[in-house]
């Protein structure tokens, strides 16, 4: 199956594992922090993956990945995004909008 990948591993994370890793699937470099790669899987593609990425990579708290593809084979091709490691954070572009303020500064 067709996989996107996003990885966040900060400043010391273990990069020589995951390009290991990456480098055995022949992914495809997609920009910063961004692979574009196939896996095939069973039953759960988003277990298995880590499953088989954390036999190569030596994960840690604050490490982020975030797969895109299609979750199930016998749904429609509707393309859905889910982090298989770590969590969203708080966006750095929060607030950078310009919107109308209705105050009145006196």
């Amino acid at each position: 199956m067709n996989v996107w990948l996003t990885y966040d591993l900060g400043i010391k994370g273990d990069y020589p594992g995951l390009y290991k890793w990456l480098d055995t699937f022949k992914a495809k470099e997609c920009g910063n922090n961004l692979a574009f790669l196939k896996f095939e899987y069973k039953t759960d593609i988003a277990k298995e993956l880590l499953e088989h990425m954390s036999l190569n990579i030596n994960f840690k708290n604050g490490d982020r990945i975030y797969i895109i593809t299609n979750f199930d084979d016998n749904a429609t091709s509707k393309v859905l995004g889910k982090f298989i490691y770590g969590n969203r954070k708080a966006n750095p572009w929060e607030g950078y909008a310009q919107t109308e303020d209705t105050a009145i500064d006196g």
